[in-house]
């Protein structure tokens, strides 16, 4: 015999109606996550980006503390060129952008050969591939037409 008498089990769950508040954030929520996942994929670019920047500072601030022989006289030559370049640029936009740079790789690929050779390899392999793409967006362009 029980000393207590048990409750018969009818219990039921019954979910609250929400409210037009509760609506309007849900709808927002949806509508925004694309955003949200994007901005959070953003974020992890950029603080990687940043942990690389702050490397190259670094070390560049120490190179130019220990400098090797030579380099400010050579850093000299190399503005010197975008210098002059400049002033042979009179006119147009465009001679203002190439010549000062042109000069200034001149220069640079006098005392430095090895790194422009390297540079200019991988220059080469980009723009190859920026154009194969460039062609590739117009032979699809050509055939829809």
């Amino acid at each position: 015999l029980s000393l207590y008498s048990s409750p018969a089990c009818e219990t039921k769950y019954v979910e609250n109606p929400q409210t037009q508040l509760e609506e309007g954030v849900s709808r927002l929520r949806q509508v925004m996550e694309p955003y949200t996942a994007w901005c959070q994929v953003q974020r992890f670019y950029v603080t990687s980006e940043s942990a690389l920047c702050s490397d190259f500072f670094s070390e560049g601030f120490e190179f130019l503390q220990n400098p090797p022989a030579g380099f400010y006289p050579r850093l000299g030559v190399i503005g010197f060129a975008g210098i002059v370049g400049l002033f042979l640029a009179r006119g147009s936009k465009i001679k203002k952008l190439v010549y000062p740079a042109g000069l200034m790789g001149i220069g640079a690929s006098m005392y430095y050969p090895q790194q422009t050779i390297s540079v200019a390899k991988v220059a080469g392999t980009h723009l190859y591939d920026w154009s194969l793409q460039g062609y590739i967006a117009v032979e699809s362009l050509w055939k829809d037409n």
